[in-house]
């Protein structure tokens, strides 16, 4: 079962957690990334078992559990782009009259309504859980459709298609099996999801690929492979980094490791104390601190911060794609221009002190105030707020 299953299928818990469990693996639920319990992992020279490890990885790339929810869309949380404000203004702890003032409405007793029209929203939601489980229970006949990922970029009728229709649409498109070339790609927009997740299963998860690798897989299926890539990351089967220097499948999340390749087929497998030896070179490999910046290529305008792990970058795209970036100047022009409009940059690598007195998060702030100092990306020039404010 995927991660993109496992989170369609966990539990109130679960989703609360961030991860589930299972045979002694904690997956993440919105990357897929893994841990193994009874296995320690370091970090930042700590050592953490496996659940704290998990819950270090849920805040470095999603934020938080809440966050990683709330910012899968409406389709997937049935709130209103409204009541989705009002959560997340909630969950950062702001007063009614501090709500008010920031999304400008009404009055303090108007936040108080909203609150309480959430709250009966909650107890319809038990209520209708219920029934759903009842009615799984009972009604025999009702077709299973299939389940969109949660990377899906827009979800509609289109995903209303079971099983057997989907593999109607793949024997008709690809005549020589599903491996084989596509016949067309002049389809109708549920045929093409069809193709598209067909397509991404011949991409391995948690595996870095260059674009001439990408082109590489798609050639043989379609003369016009260009159009495949740009239709998987629309799709949001593929993702990239900005100009498009790595791209990886969202159903097992970017890499956090160095890159990985993929399996060779013709070499022999590895014994299963070595897989597991080079897992764990992989798991502790050491993490870098420092400071990075996201720039709008247009204007030059940028954001400057500060991270105790760069590889964690990936977790602030996945915020500014699923409108959950905690700077609401830089998520307005994201949603506005588009992700092809900025660019993601380290600026400096944090070079650990040796003096035990002064922490890594001392250092770190202190590096981050440096390049805000050289940089000033304030007002016209940058999203960060100015000192003052």
């Amino acid at each position: 079962m995927s991660w993109t299953d496992l989170l369609a299928t966990a539990s109130v818990e679960e989703l609360k957690r961030g991860y589930i469990e299972q045979n002694e693996i904690l997956t993440c639920l919105f990357c897929g990334t893994s841990a193994e319990t009874g296995i320690v992992y370091a970090e930042d020279g700590v050592f953490y078992e496996a659940r704290k490890f998990m819950q270090r990885h849920i805040e470095a790339s999603h934020a938080s559990p809440f966050g990683a929810l709330i910012a899968l869309g409406k389709k997937a949380t049935g709130l209103t782009d409204h009541q989705n404000a009002l959560l997340r203004l909630f969950y950062a702890h702001k007063s009614d009259t501090q709500i008010k003032d920031e999304l400008g409405i009404g009055s303090a007793s108007t936040i108080r309504n909203h609150r309480f029209a959430l709250k009966e929203k909650e107890r319809q939601a038990r209520i209708f859980l219920a029934l759903m489980e009842l009615l799984k229970e009972q009604d025999t006949r009702a077709p299973a459709v299939i389940d969109p990922h949660p990377q899906a970029r827009l979800v509609d009728d289109r995903y209303n298609m079971t099983a057997e229709e989907e593999a109607a649409i793949v024997r008709h498109v690809f005549p020589d099996g599903p491996d084989g070339p596509l016949k067309t790609f002049d389809l109708r927009e549920k045929q093409r999801l069809a193709v598209l997740r067909q397509i991404v299963r011949r991409f391995g998860d948690g595996i870095l690929y260059s674009e001439k690798e990408v082109n590489a897989k798609l050639e043989p299926i379609y003369a016009d492979y260009a159009i495949l890539r740009r239709f998987l990351i629309e799709y949001g089967f593929l993702d990239r980094e900005p100009g498009g220097s790595a791209y990886w499948t969202t159903r097992g999340g970017r890499p956090t490791a160095e890159r990985k390749r993929e399996p060779n087929p013709e070499q022999e497998d590895l014994p299963v104390n070595r897989k597991k030896e080079l897992q764990q070179m992989y798991k502790e490999i050491k993490p870098e601190a420092g400071v990075y910046r996201i720039v709008h290529t247009r204007s030059g305008k940028c954001y400057v911060a500060a991270l105790p792990n760069l590889k964690s970058i990936s977790g602030r795209r996945f915020e500014l794609n699923n409108g959950s970036f905690r700077n609401s100047g830089l998520q307005q022009d994201w949603n506005e221009y588009g992700e092809d409009a900025f660019e993601f940059e380290v600026l400096e690598v944090l070079e650990p002190s040796e003096n035990v007195y002064v922490t890594l998060k001392e250092q770190l702030a202190e590096l981050e105030s440096r390049w805000l100092a050289e940089l000033r990306p304030y007002g016209e020039r940058g999203y960060n707020r100015p000192p003052s404010q």
